[in-house]
């Protein structure tokens, strides 16, 4: 009979692979699968810039450059894969052809490749915002994405977070606290009350794990933030957080679009569009499951999280690049 442990053992083994895993998700989920036991990771990423950090942070990890949205070597690692995690995604950006060739060219030949190779267990990484009313080529893309993923016919958990931060966040709330500490005065469109539901994605990172320990099979499920904030407060947060002595200030709206409009003009890739000013804008609410329950992880409350975030004596001091 197999002992508990040996089964443990195992499980511990089995080669994991994240494409897209140098990102924000992917950065955090390495360092959680490390400190749950597991050893065989592999990461598939183009962004050299964030995989040297991920390689000096866990240089006991495979991590290779892999261009996803066109075939190739990084291919031969899924012929003995046992689990993958769907996380390549372009966020941000002005060009449509960037968003199509990260969010869906490469959705393609990854699932064609499980496919092809020994069905690898899959968790594919989608997003609450195919569910906005927004529009805007990370929506459009993401639910082209998400729609591929169910009609691949491929049996997996699809899990749809919200807006999330954490270790390694070099956009949302990780930039907003790089640029308060920046500027003098922080200014916020119009009154600053834009709801938000913020997820933590160490909170995140547990549920992907959740997934694979226990072998959730289907389902769609909607990972949102437990807490509902304003915009306003949240940077009121990040301002508790990080001490710092910033002013904020409320500008119209209509000046902090063209201001986002000008800082376009001289930035090929802009930390903040005028197509995520109008998302922010859009009144978004999305549904609350009891995902804690559900997957049978701790749920963090935010003031916690965010301290944790910027003030975590391991991780909170790296950066990744756009």
């Amino acid at each position: 009979m197999t002992s508990t442990k040996e089964t443990a053992d195992c499980i511990m083994k089995h080669k994991i692979i994240l494409p897209g895993g140098a990102g924000l998700v992917g950065q955090n989920l390495v360092a959680r699968l490390k400190g749950k036991g597991y050893k065989n990771i592999v990461v598939l990423d183009k962004h050299k810039a964030n995989i040297k950090i991920l390689k000096t942070v866990h240089p006991d990890i495979t991590v290779e450059f892999a261009d996803l949205a066109n075939t190739g070597e990084w291919q031969r690692h899924f012929s003995d894969a046992d689990i993958v995690v769907m996380l390549q995604a372009q966020i941000g950006g002005n060009d449509y052809q960037e968003f199509v060739q990260n969010n869906v060219d490469s959705t393609r030949h990854i699932l064609e490749t499980i496919k092809s190779s020994n069905n690898p267990y899959l968790v594919h990484i989608s997003s609450s915002v195919v569910e906005s009313v927004a529009e805007d080529y990370y929506t459009d893309t993401k639910k082209i994405q998400e729609k591929m993923v169910v009609d691949s016919g491929i049996m997996c958990p699809i899990l749809r977070p919200t807006l999330m931060f954490g270790w390694f966040d070099r956009k949302h709330l990780g930039w907003l606290s790089r640029f308060m500490k920046r500027v003098p005065v922080f200014p916020i469109p119009g009154n600053g009350r834009y709801m938000r539901q913020p997820l933590y994605v160490g909170d995140f990172c547990n549920v992907i794990i959740s997934c694979i320990q226990n072998r959730v099979q289907g389902g769609i499920y909607n990972i949102s933030g437990h807490e509902k904030i304003d915009y306003i407060d949240i940077i009121r947060e990040i301002k508790r957080a990080t001490k710092s002595k910033t002013f904020i200030a409320k500008i119209p709206y209509s000046l902090f679009y063209l201001l986002i409009w000008a800082w376009s003009l001289f930035d090929k890739n802009p930390p903040f569009t005028t197509q995520q000013l109008a998302a922010l804008s859009a009144k978004d609410e999305f549904e609350v499951i009891d995902w804690p329950k559900i997957f049978g992880v701790n749920y963090t409350k935010f003031s916690d999280a965010i301290n944790e975030t910027f003030n975590d004596p391991t991780y909170s001091k790296i950066v990744l690049e756009f």
